[in-house]
Parts: C-alpha cells; sequence; structure tokens
C-alpha cells in the first residue's frame, strides 16, 4: 500500500493478538472487508511472549519433576537440564503458531498491515508502516486490540538484566542460582514453579495476604504449602522496598510484618500486574477515555467515540487471552448485524499452569458469602481419587459452591494435576445454567481425576461416596 493511499474497510482492528485476529477473521466470516494494524507479531504477546512459550517450558518443567520421580515408579533415570535447548523449543513452538495466524487471516482475506497506527479521528487511522512511509485507513467500525504490558512499580523498574519482566525470564541466558519474584499472581507464581524446578533456590514476595489473591482463600493457602514444600520461600503480607546492584546480583530489602530483612539474589522477576497499551494511539483526537491505563467501554465494548471499540487486556481486566477472543467474537457478531450482549465475566475461567495447577470459575466462597448468599460447599481431596495415586499426584482438592436454595452452581475451584484442563467441565455446567442434580445424574469416566468433580458436588448435599 503506497504511502499516499487511503483505503476503505468495514472493520480497522488495530492489534494482531488472541483478540484482535480473532475479531478480524469472524468479521470475515461474516462477510466484512477486515484489515489488522500490528506492528511487531502476529499473535500478539499471549502467543509470541506469554501463554504459549510459558507453557512450553512448564511442560518441560514437569517431564522433568516426573524424571526426578521415576524411581517411584519403577523408572531409574538421571535428568539433566539443557536450559538453551528448553527455551528454544519454546521460541519454535510460539513461530509456529505465529506462522499459523498469518496463514488464517490469509485464509480468510483480512489484509495485515505491518505498523503502527494512530487515530486521527473521524472514522481514520493513520498508519506508519514498518517498511516506511504512511497510510490511511478509514472505517465505521476500529478495534482497539493493542494489548497490555508488563506494569512497574514507583520504586522499582526491570532493567531487562538484573530486573526482568516476563519476557526475560522466558530467554534466560543461564540459570539464576537465586531468584526473587515480586508479586504472586499467575505469572510470578508460574516462573517461581519453573525456575524451582530447574534447580533455582526462589523466593516469593506478595504484598497480599495470599498467594494467587484473586483465587479462592481455600485454593491459595494449599497453593502456598505446596509451593514452601517444593522448596520456595513464600513471603506473604511483605513488600519489597529496595533493589540494589550488589556484585552481580541484588541486595533485596524486604519488609514482612513490622520486620525488615535483607537477602541477596542473583536475578528478579517482576511480576505485578499488567497496564494496558493506550500510548501513542490518538485518544486524544477522540473522545475515547481511559481509567488507570485501561480504555472504558460500555457493554456493547463501545469506547466513548462512536464506531470505536476496544477489547481485551487493553479495555481491563480480566487480563486473559480467553476473554480478549470472546469479546472479540461477540463485537465481530455485533458489527456485522447481531444483538449485542455483554460478556458475563463471572463465567470466565482463570488458570495458573504451575505445579501443582490452579484452575476457576465463578465465585469464591468469600464472594458469594459477601453477596448474601446462601451456600452449600462441597470439597473433595485427591487423595481419595484413583487416578491421582496412580499418577503421584493426590494432592489436591476439587472445591465447588453452591446456591443453597436453587442449586446454582456459583463457584468451582480446583488444585491439582491437569485442573486447568478439568475446569471447562464446571464451566460448560454454569453456561447451561445446570444445577447439582443434573452434575449428580452425569456419568464420569473412570479412572480419571474428574470423579473429583461429581464426587465434590456430591460432597456439597451430603452423599459423597469416597470420602
Amino acid at each position: 500500500m503506497s504511502a499516499s493511499s487511503t483505503q476503505s474497510f468495514d472493520v480497522v482492528v488495530l492489534g494482531a493478538g488472541p483478540g484482535g485476529y480473532v475479531a478480524a477473521i469472524r468479521a470475515a466470516q461474516l462477510g466484512l472487508t477486515v484489515a489488522v494494524v500490528e506492528r511487531e507479531h502476529l499473535g500478539g504477546v499471549c502467543l509470541n511472549w506469554g501463554c504459549i512459550p510459558t507453557k512450553a517450558l512448564l511442560h518441560a518443567a514437569e517431564v522433568l519433576r516426573e524424571m526426578r520421580h521415576g524411581e517411584e515408579l519403577g523408572i531409574r533415570s538421571k535428568p539433566e537440564v539443557d536450559l538453551a535447548a528448553m527455551v528454544q523449543r519454546s521460541r519454535n513452538v510460539a513461530g509456529q503458531l505465529n506462522r499459523g495466524v498469518g496463514g488464517l487471516l490469509r485464509k480468510h482475506r483480512v489484509s495485515v498491515i505491518d505498523g503502527h497506527g494512530r487515530l486521527v479521528g473521524g472514522g481514520q487511522v493513520a498508519v506508519a508502516l514498518t517498511e516506511g512511509g504512511e497510510t490511511m485507513l478509514e472505517s465505521d467500525a476500529i478495534i482497539i486490540a493493542t494489548g497490555a504490558r508488563a506494569k512497574q512499580l514507583p520504586s522499582i523498574s526491570a532493567d531487562g538484566e538484573r530486573v526482568w519482566t516476563a519476557r526475560e525470564a522466558m530467554v534466560p541466558k543461564s540459570l539464576p542460582e537465586r531468584l526473587l519474584v515480586i508479586g504472586a499472581g499467575a505469572i510470578g507464581i508460574e516462573f517461581a514453579s519453573f525456575y524451582r524446578a530447574i534447580g533455582s533456590q526462589v523466593t516469593v514476595v506478595e504484598v497480599l495476604p495470599h498467594v494467587l489473591p484473586t483465587e479462592d482463600e481455600e485454593i491459595s493457602e494449599r497453593m502456598a504449602r505446596a509451593l514452601e514444600a517444593d522448596g520456595i520461600d513464600v513471603r506473604c503480607g511483605a513488600t519489597v522496598q529496595r533493589l540494589e546492584p550488589r556484585g552481580e546480583g541484588l541486595a533485596v530489602q524486604i519488609e514482612q510484618d513490622g520486620k525488615g530483612s535483607e537477602i541477596e539474589v542473583d536475578r528478579a522477576i517482576l511480576a505485578v500486574g499488567v497496564t494496558g497499551n493506550i500510548e501513542d494511539l490518538g485518544l486524544e483526537n477522540t473522545a475515547v477515555s481511559t481509567d488507570r491505563g485501561f480504555i472504558e467501554t460500555d457493554a456493547r465494548l463501545e469506547t466513548g467515540e462512536p464506531g470505536v471499540y476496544a477489547i481485551g487486556d487493553v479495555a481491563g481486566p480480566p487480563c486473559l487471552a480467553h476473554k480478549a477472543s470472546h469479546e472479540g467474537v461477540l463485537l465481530a457478531e455485533y458489527l456485522a448485524g447481531g444483538t449485542a450482549h455483554a460478556l458475563m465475566k463471572e463465567r470466565i475461567p482463570a488458570c495458573t499452569y504451575a505445579h501443582p495447577q490452579v484452575a476457576s470459575v465463578g465465585m469464591t466462597e468469600r464472594a458469594a458469602v459477601e453477596r448474601g448468599r446462601e451456600i452449600r460447599i462441597g470439597r473433595f481431596p485427591l487423595i481419595g481419587n484413583g487416578k491421582a495415586l496412580a499418577i503421584g499426584q493426590p494432592e489436591g482438592l476439587v472445591k465447588t459452591i453452591f446456591d443453597a436454595g436453587t442449586g446454582e452452581l456459583l463457584g468451582a475451584h480446583l488444585i491439582g494435576p491437569g485442573v486447568t484442563e478439568l475446569i471447562a467441565g464446571f464451566n460448560i455446567a454454569m453456561g447451561l445454567e445446570t444445577t447439582e442434580a443434573e452434575l449428580m445424574a452425569t456419568v464420569f469416566p473412570h479412572p480419571t481425576v474428574s470423579e473429583a468433580m461429581h464426587e465434590s458436588v456430591l460432597a456439597a448435599y451430603d452423599r459423597a461416596l469416597h470420602i
């Protein structure tokens, strides 16, 4: 496209992450003409520097854990860690999927424009092309899907050398003997789990009282115990007061319960959340408003500027790839003439792919009580599950929360092997407005960890069979 050209589309998408490229594909499937502007990598941070490569690394760590316990299974082995090979495989997986996204966009005849787009008002986007020059796009529907980046702290910022963000933590040149993880959300706990598995001494510092602070407290407490049993130093209700270079590493001042202490580490990972990529988008040329680093939208995902929409991380939490993709589909269908309906955020599952895994959907116990719901709770520990015992991972729990009067499934919270896959079952049940009666009547296959889901439901109504 030449620097002086202007081209019209039914939809223009800024950003080709899991929200943007999915919105573009769905809009194209519905017969709309679509252009996607991407300044870096198709697939966005999730595919290239987040969800996918980290899961490749965590899978390697899980295989390593199992090999180390091989003698318990009658298998003798002495595994060795090749960190460079682990990292290279994770990059190869990300690269393969990146090419796949490109192929999908071509298949659906979506125009991909390499460059940085800025809104100029009046339904127009000026694109500074990566190859040089500028082009203009115009559309009655502009979707901002520019994602988010790691948040910095006022007193601590990542330099990419001693203090890493997730991006640097995914491509280490060497294994830090001592590692500090600042923040115990999903990202921080996943990296803590990975680095501990491959040999680092890990300290996790979290300002809130629990690790995985958005999860049900009972699950968070179990996770903290599991991390500590794995040799990770977990410090909740604590803050990092200061990081100072010392030798090749860092001196870390930590305050907890009014007391100060100092540790030395080789590297630190800053994992305290994300902030939306809202800079240099030309928002000042529009009526788009922001709040605390994210773009504000209404139930239709429309901003304050008519015809300008925002989806995914840039539109605020929960900052999850599957939330972004689902918003992209909802918005594309609305733009193609469908009925707009708001995404039910409480039915968005959350997953942490550490060891052990954690997954949840719906209300926590605390949230249900605070909303005045009368509840019944079912708990089933995996020590009573045959498959969990067979694979040597019996430390876990399935917890279900029901409305005591209606039997509505309000929430499900799981910790243990494979629970990031199992949570979809409860998610579907909530979407179908299933009650405890249908869940009890469902036949779960034996032997599987999924049987613990059934037993948890039974336990909520005093009918558990195996505890």
